[in-house]
């Protein structure tokens, strides 16, 4: 199993970054509980945030590979990528 030790540091650098944004953490946090894919509109309704605001936070998180992404037609669908926290971050999420 790596743990954040093994990673390089920008890569430390990034992945801390992105969950360093409240919104961000909030974004994660829902994803989480949810336990299931939400859309931009969905996830942007949950937290009462634009959906171009909404589009920049899911691109942070996903450009880490904290969350992954599936495009449907027009609709992008979210969700916790289990595997990176499992790896890289292992118990944070039960923190949240």
């Amino acid at each position: 199993m790596t743990t954040i030790m093994e990673l390089n540091d920008e890569d430390s650098v990034k992945i801390f970054k992105a969950l360093a944004d409240v919104t961000r953490l909030q974004i994660i946090r829902s994803l989480y509980a949810t336990k299931k894919e939400m859309n931009c509109g969905e996830v942007g309704e949950n937290h009462s945030i634009s959906k171009s605001n909404t589009s920049y936070h899911l691109r942070i998180l996903a450009e880490v590979k904290l969350i992954k992404v599936r495009k449907e037609a027009q609709t992008r669908y979210m969700r916790i990528d289990i595997e990176t926290f499992e790896t890289y971050l292992p118990g944070f999420l039960d923190t949240l």
